[in-house]
């Protein structure tokens, strides 16, 4: 199954025995499978050594990482599986199909994230199978992929498939079928004695899911052993990051930082959203990234205080703020940082009390992000904060009754503090906000305020202005990482790089 070095890093960093990993999760060292003298689906550390080591699936992620998260999500099942004792297990998780955006024109691919966590596999029309062992406890079980056939005509138009020898030798999986065969193993799958670990209520591959796995659920939802959600014990894995994914986040979060500085480099006035997009993304594929994380906002003056504005087409004139929200995905992992700067290098005395009062608040929130705080915790010092600083710039009187406090606060910041990163931009969106922080947590720190052109209620000087500042954010047992750090939010030294350029 796992190829295992003979230490290897453990999920906190320390250095970690194989014995001891073999003992703990039952993982039979086997012989290395040589991966095929040819290009495959994804990139492989024969076709790409300049970016992937021997032994990596993905940049800077091993097999053995896989495999580790795999039996972790079996150990996380052994824990949920109270009543069914003595039933089969199996884990079903569907890839993403290919989307076009008209006939034979496809959009760029992108993996289904938890697919991808459990494996590294990038193809699509693909299906991973984790199996419990018969006559062996959880966490022992066996890893299979099904994937699309090798197909010369197929591959002509749209590249290279990996095939199934292809899919073990790089993903480090037990076995691999055709997807045509993935139906041989459904129809085992239909006794009481199999319990079946797959998301019925929001299937990936709607294809794969009506033509496999709807037959399925309809007749397990007659049985007593009904099929049970996965997607919950995946993203409680996905919350704590690993020094390796780590890793890979610091890259994202400096690319992104470094795209911001050029971007700010390149002011003008006036100057078109479009222009300032297309630097950013520049800068960002020109440093690695593979794509941008998001569509990115990039909003001009009074268009900052629509919050996911992304149609980036209007003309930044001379004397107002541009709001740029982006990020990039690096490696499959993805940057959020947000900047706000004036597009002609100087901020106005209004444009920098708004800004230094966001940054004061941005400030004291990540001072506040340490293990066993949640981001609710956090967001409720945050709307402290602002309705202060909102009393303090003669926004909101000073006579305003608690009873309306927070509902006039939250007219001028109608957002959350900040919400969890990682492999997507709102990651594991199911896990609450009120949960503890954890060191290896990854998260936004991201207040703003917004005071719409039309808000006759507040002073005239601040109308049209809005400000979002945001950060990435590790968690750690002594003191946050910042891992957009490098991305410069000081009055001061914006205004110096922008000046870089007059």
């Amino acid at each position: 199954m796992s190829r295992l070095p003979a230490v290897v890093r453990g999920w906190r960093g320390l250095a970690v025995c194989k014995s001891c990993i073999l003992r703990r999760f039952s993982i039979q060292p086997a012989q290395q499978k040589k991966i095929p003298n040819r290009y495959l689906g994804q990139p492989s550390p024969f076709t790409h050594p300049h970016l992937l080591k021997p032994g990596e699936v993905t940049p800077g992620l091993s097999q053995v990482e896989y495999s580790l998260r795999r039996h972790k999500l079996m150990a996380l099942i052994q824990k949920e599986a109270q009543g069914w004792e003595g039933l089969d297990h199996t884990v079903i998780l569907l890839s993403n199909p290919t989307y076009y955006m008209s006939n034979d024109i496809p959009y760029v691919f992108h993996q289904d994230t938890n697919f991808l966590y459990l494996c590294g596999f990038q193809e699509p029309d693909s299906i991973l199978v984790l199996q419990s062992l018969p006559g062996k406890a959880l966490p022992s079980h066996k890893a299979i992929l099904f994937v699309p056939r090798r197909d010369p005509s197929r591959e002509l138009w749209d590249g290279p498939r990996s095939g199934t020898d292809g899919a073990v030798a790089l993903t480090g999986v037990d076995e691999a079928y055709t997807i045509e065969e993935f139906g041989h193993l459904v129809a085992k799958l239909k006794g009481e004695s199999n319990k079946v670990w797959y998301d019925v209520t929001k299937p990936v591959h709607k294809e794969l899911h009506s033509d496999y796995m709807q037959p399925l659920a309809e007749l397990k939802a007659r049985s007593k052993n009904h099929i049970q959600s996965i997607r919950h014990l995946v993203q409680n894995l996905r919350l704590i990051k690993s020094p390796a994914e780590i890793e890979r986040m610091k890259i994202a979060g400096r690319v992104t930082a470094e795209a911001f500085v050029e971007t700010m480099f390149a002011r003008k006035s006036p100057v078109d959203e479009a222009f300032l997009y297309a630097k950013f993304e520049f800068e960002c594929r020109a440093r690695g990234a593979d794509i941008l994380a998001y569509p990115p906002v990039v909003a001009g003056g009074n268009r900052s205080n629509t919050l996911h504005y992304v149609k980036n087409n209007q003309l930044i004139k001379d004397g107002e703020l541009v709001l740029l929200d982006g990020g990039c995905e690096s490696s499959c992992y993805v940057s959020d940082i947000t900047r706000t700067w004036p597009v002609n290098g100087r901020f106005t005395k209004p444009q920098a009390e708004l800004y230094q009062a966001v940054l004061d608040i941005q400030k004291s929130c990540l001072s506040l992000c340490s293990p066993g705080v949640s981001l609710e915790n956090i967001y409720s010092l945050m709307l402290s904060l602002i309705g202060q600083k909102l009393k303090d710039l003669g926004i909101l009187k000073s006579s305003i009754t608690d009873s309306h406090f927070f509902k006039a606060v939250r007219r001028y910041c109608p957002h959350h503090v900040g919400h969890y990163l990682g492999m997507d931009v709102h990651d594991t969106p199911d896990i609450s906000r009120s949960v503890p922080l954890q060191p290896g947590m990854v998260i936004t720190i991201e207040p703003g305020l917004y005071i719409p052109e039309d808000d006759v209620s507040a002073p005239e000087r601040f109308r049209g202005i809005g400000v979002r500042i945001e950060d990435d954010v590790v968690i750690a047992d002594d003191s946050p990482l910042i891992l957009s750090a490098d991305c410069p939010k000081e009055i001061y030294d914006i205004e110096q790089i922008c000046g870089r350029s007059s």
